[in-house]
């Protein structure tokens, strides 16, 4: 027996699963999946026929939008039961989102071209120019990413010194700092197993960070500057990510706390 059923309930028209499916064009059998999954549940007829009314078919109209914007079934589910916030609303959020992973999509496009063409470059070069080359594009990125707010932050007399020292390294140097920094994230697993940041072994930590960075700064900088750096990889998502990925969660913020227990004995 066909589940098409056309009923009236005062001036609006009732339909059954198959109808309602061509007039939103999609299956029944999505319809029966929504209904599953609680998003859209049609009254029933006597007989169990499915019966979509005016209500149903406006629902279904939202649940179609926001699937077609990219949300999930069960965001959408979510905001259907809850409605604190006006649909519309939530939509004109979500493109703001959309706006923003365009724009970095964009940036990670434009940044990636340029390093295929500083490669191409570099495999053009004699080693040492390659390695120059090197340096300067690591400092190009550090700019396009941090560059702004350090200078804010630092001065602009402190970045480009920084930027000097990092082209003054010779490749035995460089090599010794890549290697320090893999190796902190090394030591900082190791002084989170010890779960303590004023053991022995995140002193250790404490002391190999503070070299890294002295690399950067130069010797003689302010302590007030480092620990105020350090607390600010807590504030900056970047930072907790990559030290977050590198020794699990929860490790940046084990690293402030070494380095807060150092810089107290």
């Amino acid at each position: 027996m066909n589940d098409l059923k056309d009923t009236r309930k005062g001036n609006v028209r009732s339909l059954g699963i198959g109808e309602a499916a061509r007039l939103a064009g999609v299956s029944a059998r999505t319809l029966r999946y929504y209904e599953t999954m609680g998003l859209l549940v049609p009254a029933r007829t006597d007989a169990g026929y499915r019966v979509y009314r005016e209500n149903d078919l406006k629902r279904l109209a939202q649940i179609l939008a926001m699937k077609g914007c990219g949300l999930p079934l069960a965001t959408i589910r979510r905001l259907l039961s809850e409605r604190d916030t006006p649909l519309e609303q939530v939509l004109k959020e979500h493109l703001k989102q959309l706006e923003a992973q365009g724009r970095s999509l964009e940036d990670a496009v434009s940044r990636t071209k340029a390093a295929l063409c500083t490669l191409e470059r570099i495999d053009a070069m004699k080693p040492n120019e390659a390695f120059e080359s090197m340096k300067a594009q690591g400092i190009k990125d550090f700019e396009a990413t941090y560059g702004q707010e350090a200078r804010d932050r630092y001065g602009d007399d402190a970045i480009d010194a920084s930027n000097a020292r990092m082209m003054a390294l010779t490749k035995d140097q460089w090599d010794a700092k890549e290697l320090l920094e893999e190796s902190i994230k090394v030591q900082l697993r190791v002084a989170m197993a010890t779960g303590d940041p004023a053991s022995d072994a995140s002193a250790e930590l404490a002391r190999m960070h503070e070299k890294w960075i002295s690399i950067h700064w130069g010797p003689g900088y302010a302590e007030d500057a480092y620990l105020g750096l350090v607390h600010g990889y807590l504030a900056d998502p970047r930072f907790v990510r990559y030290y977050d990925s590198a020794a699990g969660e929860g490790a940046t913020e084990f690293l402030a706390s070494a380095v807060d227990a150092a810089h107290r004995k």
